[in-house]
């Protein structure tokens, strides 16, 4: 039996026969929320999902997935179930270490690393040890995250391994200049590395204007601006900004920028940058309307114009992402709530990314 049809077992049973994967920091084994999620299951209507989670054993989310030495890697956030109230701010997404996924094939045996890094071992971080990324350079991989610093202010930390699985080793300070969540880590055709990052409400962006702190602001109003996505460039060593913080523009087909009401397009959170065919492709979520959405653009800095969607909504209430190529296809690798139907205890998953001839994304629908 391979590794999916194992995954697949794993799940079913836990789901409809409340046996357990092996019991890892808040995983699927837990007796008492698999008592209520199969109660759950047995109210509701069967789903038809397309893909089933790659891993069982803990529950995974944000999947950033990286091609290193010809093995896929990939670097998601770590969900448990650790008793902290549900808010509209994502309290209850209270992770504190990251594991390393790795696999030979997609469909193949899938392998977790185990603790990649810890919250204790970060000396600047607070709490909530949120979405990361990865990226080699220099001959030493390096692992970005965001965490709430001792005063509950989300930055961008740091750390650095000789191996893609790690054990990672964090910095003693976050990146100078980096606020808010979700970075991502993309290296263009010319050796240059940029990172994109940000995200409203309990991300923090809309607190943060002209790069500057302002703990009073709150949301945006339906016909204010929509707040923008952040990008800089990395310097050389991989672990500063090479220039100030910019915004991202993102504006509609009619050339427009979006304004808070558009919430079925504008940027909320966990972006992800890739190129095909020399375009730029800006991907994101759109938070409260659970879609995965792109934008395309002819520089890294954008502007970039809106496209359609990637992604239709699944199981849970957030989505997050990252897409690669991979054996002469390419990849979208995402999240939903299949084994607990919690939305703070996610399962990574993974299904084939199509382009048309025009480069426009084949939208995807992962659950009926």
């Amino acid at each position: 039996m391979n590794q999916f049809h194992a995954n697949l077992t794993c799940a079913t049973l836990f789901l409809f026969a409340l046996t357990s994967c092996q019991n890892q920091g808040g995983s699927p084994g837990a007796a008492d929320s698999a008592a209520k999620d199969s109660t759950n299951a047995a109210a509701q209507p069967k789903i038809n999902y397309l893909s089933q989670p790659l891993v069982t054993n803990i529950y995974t989310a944000d999947p950033s997935a990286h091609v290193f030495n010809g093995r896929i890697y990939i670097y998601p956030s770590h969900d448990t179930a650790t008793g902290t109230p549900e808010d509209d701010l994502g309290s209850h997404f209270d992770m504190r270490d990251y594991h390393v996924l790795s696999m030979d094939s997609i469909g193949g045996k899938v392998t977790d690393h185990g603790v990649a890094l810890d919250i204790r071992n970060i000396p600047w971080a607070g709490r909530q040890l949120w979405a990361p990324d990865a990226a080699f350079a220099n001959n030493t991989y390096y692992l970005y995250f965001p965490v709430k610093d001792k005063k509950d202010i989300f930055h961008i930390g740091v750390a650095t391994s000789s191996k893609p699985e790690g054990p990672f080793a964090a910095g003693k300070e976050p990146i100078a200049g980096t606020y808010s969540i979700d970075p991502c880590v993309f290296k263009d055709d010319d050796g240059s590395y940029y990172m994109y990052f940000g995200g409203i409400w309990g991300g923090q962006l809309q607190k943060w204007n002209n790069n500057r702190y302002d703990s009073t602001k709150g949301n945006r109003k339906p016909e204010e601006p929509a707040i923008l996505p952040r990008v800089a460039k990395l310097g050389p060593d991989m672990k500063r900004l090479a220039e100030p913080v910019r915004e991202i523009s993102i504006i509609g087909p009619d050339n427009k920028p979006f304004v808070e009401k558009d919430n079925d397009k504008r940027f909320f959170e966990g972006s992800w940058m890739f190129k095909y065919n020399g375009k730029y492709y800006f991907t994101y979520s759109t938070g409260d309307t659970h879609r995965l959405v792109y934008a395309t653009g002819t520089s890294p800095y954008g502007p970039f114009v809106w496209q359609g969607v990637i992604l239709n909504p699944v199981e849970g209430w957030t989505t997050h992402h990252s897409i690669i190529p991979f054996g002469g296809k390419w990849w979208l690798f995402y999240h939903d709530t299949q084994l607990s139907g919690k939305t703070h205890l996610r399962n990574v998953k993974v299904t084939e990314l199509k382009f048309d001839a025009d480069g426009r994304i084949q939208t995807i629908t992962a659950q009926q």
